[in-house]
């Protein structure tokens, strides 16, 4: 079953209220005054069956020019629109606002509805006829068709009911259901027993009862209670559906017309929007850079400041790429279409579509960036995805681009893969998430840390490497230690490099034993055997050895178990193992020592005998009890 939203539009007085009266039998004025005053104020909602089964919401959209923003926010998620002109009146200056709305909007589906027909006699008719079909050139209506009809008499009523069904089934698009569910609240009120209820389209994706949903822009979490769809209880809500919804867990006062429900940590909030922005052929106005406008989208109505990003003022009829600089938060989808209205006086001026919504403020005239927002306007979702991948120099997750651009994981997952096999990307995947970065900033990568360590090695010929730490800290210092490590198993993989311990080396070096190398070891080892059982602390052998590269050798011997570190004190690996002998061979004949005794074996000063038998302790060869070591 097809599920339809329609709008009215038009000027006010024109009958669209008293025609959704005649279509569904229900009137959507809702406030006393709207009755008193016989105009609306705000939105009103109802529904009727069409003929082939299909369910239509109507929406009553207000036709005063004080009330635009409310229009406005009734526009988002039409299908179809009835452009509404009262026969004795015709075309009149709400009518041609409505409709420059409506063409900005994109929306594709309409009927022109002329309205009081008892009113006016043929000749007249004829007349504003001609009048709507040359007002209708150029814009979505110019084919659609003028039903003429009596919301008094019922005359054209069952015609205009026949042309809705047709239009339904042959122009009106399918909604995307396999995408998040979004929905911006055009009404918030509380109902006794009940509390917070939210109106508004669910213009993608699927609602469930019982859904935990997140508020944006104002990040508050709640659950959905219950579905009303067409005034009846329903357990899930579709894109195209107007829908109600009672919300648990949080108060009508913490969230307003403008907000809008989507699922947990799938949108992100914005200051800014990168657009393509179209200025009317009819507007009498000039934007210039930094112009102040009130921004619609969706239901929210903001204050912006826009940035031309290729000139300094934009004129009627003209298009260019924008930033806008809002003045509170927002959180918006790609593609997202936009009203713009001049500060003051209030009067539509342009509108346009989102093209980056959570973007980096953007320098003006830079001919790069220009580039780059013409391929995310025209491209593929890969192209878009791959945009922000490349622009992130990062490896960032599926859940983040998701979030970050309103897509669901399914869909990023879909680009992604048609990025992966034209290895336009490389990816990383972790326990819960896939994580990507773009093929040429790898290779940026991999370029700058190979010319690195090459200039590392030639400054350090002895040392097995640079150290992994000081690797992640100079190159990619924010990245999560488990994705950088995989990303060095990768550059390892690839040939690239060498990972030894947490020393990281070109895949080509090896450590030379020069004559240089040779002379280092042979006077390290004559100091190291010249001072027998008195050990020498690290800078002390350092300084005797007096050479640039001590330290290195010094470490690189330690790795090849030629010299041992005991904390501070060095030693050969030789007499170690000798004054381990001598201790065991002791023990084995007195079954246990003291620091005293051990000193005159070794020749050496109790400071040494102790720092020795404490180390065989910890490595659990002897076991101390009082003064006296014995085996463990």
């Amino acid at each position: 079953m097809r599920n339809l939203i329609i709008g009215t539009a038009g000027h006010i007085d024109h009958g669209k209220t008293t025609l959704i009266k005649a279509l569904t039998g229900r009137e959507t004025d809702r406030w006393e005054e709207e009755k008193r005053r016989g105009i609306t104020i705000d939105l009103g909602f109802t529904y009727f069956d069409l003929p082939d089964g299909s369910k239509a919401g109507i929406i009553d959209v207000p036709g005063h020019e004080k009330f635009i923003k409310n229009m406005l926010a009734g526009v988002v998620g039409m299908d179809m629109v009835l452009l509404v002109i009262a026969a004795d009146e015709g075309i009149m200056p709400q009518t041609a606002e409505h409709l420059n709305i409506l063409n900005l909007l994109g929306v594709e589906n309409g009927i022109a509805v002329m309205t009081k027909c008892d009113m006016a006699d043929e000749e007249w008719i004829s007349l504003v006829k001609e009048d709507i079909r040359e007002t209708l050139k150029s814009t979505f209506l110019e084919n659609a068709p003028i039903v003429e009809v009596s919301s008094k008499t019922g005359r054209g009523i069952d015609k205009l009911v026949q042309e809705i069904n047709k239009q339904a089934a042959k122009g009106v698009k399918e909604r995307e259901l396999n995408t998040i569910p979004r929905l911006p609240i055009d009404r918030v009120f509380s109902i006794t027993g009940f509390g917070t209820v939210i109106t508004g389209t669910l213009i993608s994706g699927m609602l469930k009862k019982g859904d935990e949903v997140e508020i944006y822009p104002v990040n508050k979490l709640c659950r959905v209670r219950n579905i009303q769809v067409h005034s009846s209880d329903a357990d899930k809500a579709y894109a195209g559906q107007r829908t109600a919804i009672n919300l648990s867990n949080i108060k009508k006062t913490d969230i307003y017309r403008g907000c809008v429900i989507a699922p947990v940590n799938s949108m992100k909030n914005t200051m800014m929007l990168d657009v393509k922005l179209n200025m009317l052929k009819s507007s009498k106005r000039i934007i210039v850079n930094r112009s102040r406008l009130h921004l619609y989208t969706g239901t929210s109505e903001i204050l912006c400041r826009v940035v031309l990003l290729d000139r300094d003022e934009l004129s009627p009829g003209e298009s260019c790429y924008a930033q806008l600089r809002l003045e509170e938060e927002i959180a918006v989808r790609r593609g997202d279409k936009f009203i713009v209205r001049f500060y003051s006086p209030l009067e539509t001026v342009g509108g346009g579509e989102i093209i980056e919504p959570v973007p980096l403020k953007k320098k003006r005239f830079d001919d790069s960036l220009i580039e780059e927002l013409k391929i995310k306007e025209k491209g593929t979702g890969a192209d878009v995805i791959e945009k922000i991948i490349k622009e992130a120099k990062d490896l960032v997750s599926v859940s983040l681009l998701a979030k970050t651009t309103a897509l669901s994981e399914t869909e990023i997952k879909d680009s992604i893969e048609i990025l992966e096999q034209e290895e336009k990307i490389s990816l990383f995947k972790v326990k819960n998430d896939i994580f990507v970065w773009h093929k040429s900033f790898e290779i940026e990568i991999e370029e700058n840390l190979e010319k690195y360590l090459f200039n590392f090695h030639k400054e350090n010929k002895y040392q097995k490497g640079a150290k992994k730490s000081e690797i992640k800290s100079r190159f990619l210092p924010d990245m999560k230690q488990l994705l950088f490590d995989m990303v060095i198993q990768a550059f390892a993989e690839k040939g690239k490099i060498n990972q030894n311990d947490e020393f990281i080396s070109l895949a080509f070096f090896t450590i030379e034993n020069d004559e240089d190398y040779r002379k280092i070891e042979g006077k390290i080892l004559s100091i190291l055997n010249e001072a027998e059982f008195e050990f020498i602390k690290t800078e002390d052998l350092t300084e005797k050895v007096n050479h640039t590269s001590a330290g290195d050798v010094i470490s690189l011997m330690i790795s090849e178990k030629k010299l041992i570190k005991l904390n501070e004190l060095i030693t050969t690996t030789k007499l170690y193992e000798e004054a381990k002998n001598i201790l065991v061979e002791f023990l084995s004949k007195n079954s246990k020592i003291t620091a005293a005794q051990y000193r005159d074996l070794l020749k050496t000063n109790r400071k040494m005998a102790i720092a020795l038998l404490e180390h065989f302790d910890m490595i659990k060869l002897t076991k101390r009890i009082e003064n006296d070591r014995i085996f463990y």
